[in-house]
C-alpha cells in the first residue's frame, strides 16, 4: 500500500526544513497567497486554493496552437493527428527498443491561476490505438516572472502490445525552484515563489506511414496551494449524510502474489482496485476477450487488468494518479480527473449526487480506528456517509471482497485525507495528500451531478 508519496515527502521535508511553517493565516496574508472561501451551509472554512482547468470543447481545441493536429467535432469533441509535424527517434528506457515516430503537437493557451500554486497535477482522457502514444508536458511561469522548463508529466499508451512504448513517468526533471515527482510538479517552498500560470503541451505520436492517431477528449491540470498543516478544521455533516452508493467491493489483498511484475502483486494494488470499483459502479468493465490473459483460477480478474494497464514502468507501481484516471477514461463515454477537495462536505455533495470519490491518504494504524493497518500512501473509495456523518469507505486493504466496506470516524478520516503533514511511526515529519481525489463520471450526467461537479470546480 505504500506510495512514492514517501519520496516526495522526504524531498519536500528537506527543502522545507530551513523555512518557517506556512500557517493558514500567514498564507492568506502573503502576497499571491491562498484564498479562503466560505463552504456554504457546512459551517467550515475552505482554506487554500484549488483550481482545476480542462480543455474539452471544440472551441477549447481550436483555441490552442496546433502543429499537425486538428480538432474533430462530435458528441465528444477531440484532438487528433491531421498530418505529421515531424518525426523523431525514441529509445524506450524500459525495453531498450529504438523506433522512429511521427508526431503532431498542440499547446494550450496560458492559464493564469486564480491564486498562485505550489503543486500542479495534469490528467488526460484519451484513446491510443496500438502503434500510437501521447506525451503530456507542462510549463509554468513563476511569480517572479521566470519560467520552468517543459516538464514531462507522463508518456501514456492505453496498451502494451509488442512495438508499443511502455507507459512511464520521467524522473530527474527539475530546476532550482521546482521538480517533478512521478506525476506532481512541486515548487520548492524555500524558493520563495509559486506558479502564477501554466500551459500544457500535448504531443501525439504514431508509427510512420500510417493513418493511426491517438484521440484526446480531455486535457487538464489541477493547480493548488494547500497550507502546511498537521490537522484540518472539522466539518459538520452536510446534505450527503445518510446516503450510500452501490459501489462494487473488491479486495486488493486476495491478489497477493499475482502478477508480481506489476508492483509486486495485489497487496500494492489499492489504486487500480479502487479505480475498478468505480468503473464498474458506472456500468463499465473489461470484456471477456480483454481478460483472457488472466489466470482463470484468479478471482476478480478485472482487478488484474486494471493493475496491468495503470502500471508506470518508471515508478514501478500502479499508483500513478493520472495513469489511473486515463485508464478509467478508456471505457465507453467515461471521463476522469485528478483534483483536490477542500472538505468532506465536498465529498458529501458528490456522493449525494451519485458520484463516488476515490481518496488518497496516509496514516498510522492508531489514527484510523477500524483500519487495522498503517500506510505511507493508500487509495480507497468513499461510497457514502452514515446518518451521523461518518464515512462509508470501500477499503481495498481488506481480507476479502465481503469485508471491503468499512465505516470510519468522520473526524479521523477527514484529517488523514486533507492534511499535508504527518508524523510517521518514528516521529519523522512526512507529507499527506492534501485532499487529492480521483473523480470518474460518464458523459451523460443528471443536472444534479453536473451541479455537484461544478461546485468542486470540475466542468
Amino acid at each position: 500500500m505504500s506510495s512514492r508519496r514517501t519520496l516526495l515527502a522526504a524531498v519536500l521535508t528537506l527543502t522545507a526544513a530551513s523555512s518557517l511553517p506556512r500557517t493558514a493565516a500567514a498564507l492568506a496574508a502573503a502576497p499571491g497567497g491562498g484564498h479562503t472561501e466560505d463552504a456554504g451551509n457546512s459551517g467550515t472554512t475552505r482554506t487554500g486554493s484549488i483550481d482545476y482547468r480542462a480543455w474539452t470543447s471544440l472551441a477549447d481545441w481550436r483555441g490552442g496552437t496546433a502543429d499537425g493536429t486538428r480538432a474533430l467535432d462530435g458528441r465528444r469533441p477531440r484532438l487528433a493527428i491531421a498530418h505529421p509535424a515531424g518525426s523523431m527517434e525514441y529509445t524506450d528506457p524500459h525495453t531498450g527498443t529504438k523506433a522512429r515516430w511521427e508526431y503532431a503537437t498542440w499547446v494550450s493557451p496560458v492559464h493564469t491561476l486564480p491564486a498562485p500554486a505550489t503543486e500542479l497535477i495534469a490528467s488526460w482522457n484519451a484513446r491510443t490505438p496500438a502503434g500510437t502514444w501521447l506525451q503530456v508536458e507542462a510549463r509554468g511561469t513563476y511569480t517572479d516572472h521566470t519560467r520552468t522548463p517543459w516538464y514531462v508529466m507522463g508518456r501514456w499508451t492505453s496498451g502494451d502490445a509488442a512495438g508499443d512504448i511502455r507507459r512511464t513517468s520521467v524522473d530527474g526533471q527539475g530546476d532550482k525552484k521546482s521538480a517533478v515527482y512521478t506525476d506532481t510538479l512541486a515548487v520548492d517552498p524555500a524558493s520563495g515563489v509559486r506558479l502564477a500560470s501554466y500551459a500544457l503541451r500535448l504531443t501525439l505520436f504514431r508509427r510512420p506511414g500510417t493513418s493511426l492517431t491517438p484521440e484526446v477528449w480531455r486535457l487538464g491540470a489541477m493547480g493548488s496551494d494547500i497550507p502546511d498543516r498537521f490537522t484540518v478544521p472539522a466539518s459538520r455533516p452536510g446534505a450527503g449524510a445518510g446516503h450510500r452508493l452501490g459501489v462494487p467491493r473488491y479486495s486488493q489483498e486476495i491478489h497477493k502474489g499475482q502478477y508480481p511484475e506489476y508492483d509486486n502483486g495485489g497487496e500494492a494494488w489499492c489504486s487500480p482496485t479502487s479505480s475498478e470499483m468505480v468503473i464498474e459502479y458506472w456500468g463499465r468493465r473489461p470484456t471477456a476477450a480483454q481478460l483472457a490473459w488472466v489466470n482463470p483460477a484468479y478471482a476478480d480478474p478485472q482487478v488484474c487488468q486494471a493493475a496491468r494497464f495503470t502500471y508506470d514502468h518508471q515508478y514501478q507501481g500502479c499508483g500513478n494518479w493520472p495513469f489511473n484516471a486515463a485508464y478509467a477514461a478508456g471505457y465507453h463515454d467515461m471521463q476522469a480527473v485528478i483534483t483536490r477537495l477542500h472538505t468532506l462536505n465536498d465529498a458529501e455533495r458528490l456522493v449525494r449526487a451519485g458520484i463516488p470519490v476515490i481518496t488518497s491518504q496516509s496514516f498510522l494504524a492508531s489514527e484510523l480506528d477500524g483500519a487495522g493497518y498503517g500506510t505511507a500512501g493508500h487509495l480507497m473509495c468513499v461510497a457514502g456517509f452514515t446518518k451521523s456523518g461518518d464515512v462509508i469507505a470501500n477499503d481495498p486493504a481488506s481480507a476479502s471482497d465481503r469485508t471491503v466496506q468499512r465505516v470510519y470516524k468522520r473526524r479521523q478520516f477527514e484529517n488523514i485525507w486533507l492534511r499535508t503533514k504527518r508524523h510517521d511511526a518514528q516521529g519523522k515529519v512526512k507529507s499527506g495528500s492534501g485532499g487529492v481525489c480521483y473523480l470518474y463520471f460518464p458523459v451523460e450526467l443528471s443536472a444534479e451531478q453536473r451541479r455537484a461537479l461544478r461546485a468542486v470546480g470540475v466542468r
